[in-house]
């Protein structure tokens, strides 16, 4: 962990990069007004799990090797070697995408699969009791 400012009359912490980081070895940042982004993890036996909300609102990949050659593939200073290394050398470098694409995330608490079954889970962040209330609720 490492203090890198203060806010509020308070340290601002971070846990630094490594192979023992929640985050893992890379994380993707993109622009949105919820401070989410895409992260490795170490702990990939987490993807085999039926419920799969282990982080604080940002979203594991199981594969970001694979999403960070896609990225940078137009990047030919970047290659597979280069982007492993890096993953690998254990210290922080931001990279900019040089074409960027868009992210755009959904949250389905109910939809209907490829064999035409009606499927449910929890809503584990409580969208649908507001979006009931919103819906449901007459004006008078």
């Amino acid at each position: 962990m490492e203090v890198i400012g203060e806010k509020d009359g308070l340290p601002e912490i971070r846990q630094k990069p490594g192979g023992e980081n929640a985050l893992g070895k890379v994380k993707f940042l993109f622009p949105n007004s919820f401070n989410i982004y895409f992260h490795d993890t170490p702990s990939k036996s987490l993807f085999s799990k039926d419920k799969r909300a282990f982080s604080h609102g940002c979203i594991r990949l199981s594969d970001p090797v694979w999403l960070a050659n896609y990225l940078l593939r137009n990047q030919p200073e970047w290659d597979a070697g280069k982007i492993e290394e890096a993953m690998n050398s254990g210290k922080e470098k931001f990279v900019k995408v040089k074409n960027p694409v868009p992210v755009l995330i959904t949250y389905y608490t109910a939809w209907v699969d490829e064999e035409g079954q009606l499927n449910f889970r929890e809503d584990i962040y409580g969208h649908d009791a507001q979006l009931t209330k919103k819906m449901f609720t007459r004006a008078l």
